[in-house]
């Protein structure tokens, strides 16, 4: 069986004999310089966006691209990285027939969109040092198990996954492989594009909402073999990323000094952090972090997230994920609102003496 084959048998049959919808902007591929467009029902006078952008995002690609060493057929951009994991969901899952994994303590959007799309769910949980058990995922996968999603490096708990445990799931698990690689800027290790070329089964979302700063624009990226492309782009909207995102998104990825120089300082704040948060006397753990946040064990962290509230900081309470009571995760601010956190955790009430 060769690449493309295995990706086939993945497909869900609705999907393999889907055709995509042919917008107007798809039937040329010439520049827009000098062109009378009268085939989109557009507003002829100009204001800068009234055109439709282009559904192929070609030069932001380019550029994402030479960044990160892939061909361009080996890319897709969605409405931030929610919306490539939604569009894997469609592709590759039957409702009420197919399976997925993931590995609790973990990102919770897994769980939300294996419901809305009907797809059962199968939790592995993390072994005791935050890393996937790769026989205890291989024995809950069989023929209808679709996906399998890794967080690296992991939310709410920030470490990266053991590399050499990725490649085994890579090399044995049936299905495709999703690692998520929201927080890669902010790690001490690279991530996995390179391997785009051994494993077929390899599909690596990333985002610009993080080290680049652009939550606000809405724009993912999703790196994976060339025919599991083919059935993104087959369900996605026409024009899902707009005009003001792409150029958002391509000023942005120019910038590289400025990327650089955040994520350096964040990874330095970090460390302090770290270190400062670990001398408050109701925090009794401070997990090491490859992200750019702060994950701590609290004595009360329902009394201390509401402390905190009253004080004009805002944390997340993290104790609703698996073994991971009394936690809350600090997401590391500029040296200004870190210091502001630091002035006031020392101020909240101790518990033992209410």
């Amino acid at each position: 069986m060769n690449r493309s084959e295995r990706i086939e048998q993945l497909v869900r049959p609705l999907i393999a004999g889907l055709k995509p919808y042919s917008s107007a902007r798809d039937e040329y591929s010439a520049s827009r310089e000098a062109m009378v467009f009268l085939d989109a029902n557009e507003n002829p006078f100009e204001s800068d966006v009234n055109r439709y952008p282009d559904p192929h995002q070609q030069k932001l690609k380019q550029r994402i691209a030479a960044l990160r060493g892939v061909q361009e057929n080996h890319l897709f951009l969605g409405n931030g990285s929610d919306d490539i994991l939604d569009l894997l969901f469609r592709v590759f899952c039957e409702p009420y027939t197919d399976q997925v994994l993931c590995l609790p303590p973990t990102f919770g959007m897994y769980r939300v969109l294996s419901r809305v799309h009907g797809a059962q769910l199968i939790e592995v949980p993390l072994d005791s040092n935050w890393q996937p058990d790769v026989e205890a995922i291989l024995a809950h996968s069989g023929p209808t198990t679709k996906l399998l999603f890794l967080c690296s490096p992991n939310n709410p708990t920030g470490q990266s996954l053991d590399r050499g445990r990725v490649l085994e799931l890579l090399s044995r698990f049936p299905g495709l492989v999703v690692i998520d690689e929201a927080y890669i800027e902010f790690a001490g290790q690279p991530g996995f594009a390179e391997y785009l070329a051994t494993f077929e089964n390899l599909v690596i979302t990333q985002t610009l909402s993080k080290a680049y700063g652009l939550a606000g624009i809405r724009l993912g990226v999703c790196m994976a073999h060339p025919q599991v492309i083919d059935y993104l782009k087959r369900v996605k909207l026409p024009y899902n990323i707009s005009e003001l995102t792409q150029r958002h998104a391509l000023a942005a990825l120019q910038d590289t000094d400025k990327l650089s120089r955040e994520v350096a300082l964040i990874r330095s704040e970090r460390a302090r952090m770290a270190e400062e948060l670990a001398k408050v006397p109701f925090i009794s753990e401070v997990f090491a972090s490859d992200a750019n946040f702060l994950l701590v064990r609290v004595d009360d962290a329902a009394i201390r997230y509401r402390q905190l509230i009253e004080r004009g900081v805002v944390v997340r309470n993290t104790s609703g994920y698996l073994n991971l009571p009394n936690t809350l995760r600090f997401t590391i601010g500029t040296p200004a609102e870190n210091d502001r956190v630091l002035e006031i955790l020392p101020t909240l009430i101790d518990l033992t003496s209410v």
